[in-house]
């Protein structure tokens, strides 16, 4: 039950290729911009669809996968935690983000599966 914890799981579009950066430890990160589709009716009855941006960031051997794998307008499921996290802009403005760190991901009607790797980069079970 414990990996139950902070676990969410999306399905979406890529809005973009990703992000990466190699930081001066030799970690690397992948960042990109993930957006999930619901709808609903409205008070007047009528249909109404949602666009939500999600926040994906990946670290070291899943940044790799993350930057072979990911291009603009692929659909996935993504497996990961919320992280929540604060800075201070160049304003000296404190800012708040929450991401989804990614865990586990597989693209959605591929008929060859992505290796998934957890965030220690050992290989886990696919969806």
């Amino acid at each position: 039950m414990n990996n139950l914890r902070n676990s969410v799981q999306l399905i979406g579009r890529l809005g973009s290729n990703p992000e990466i950066k190699q930081l001066a430890n030799g970690s690397k990160l992948a960042t990109v911009n993930i957006a999930t589709n619901e709808s609903y009716k409205n008070a007047k009855e009528e249909w109404v669809e949602q666009t939500t941006w999600h926040r994906l960031v990946g670290w070291d051997k899943l940044a790799e996968r993350m930057e072979k794998v990911f291009t603009k307008g692929k659909e996935l499921v993504v497996q990961g935690k919320l992280n929540n996290r604060s800075y201070v802009d160049k304003d000296g403005i404190k800012r708040y983000v929450t991401e989804v760190r990614v865990v586990n991901f597989e693209l959605v009607g591929s008929k060859q599966k992505t290796a998934a790797l957890d965030v220690a980069g050992e290989a886990v079970e696919p969806f």
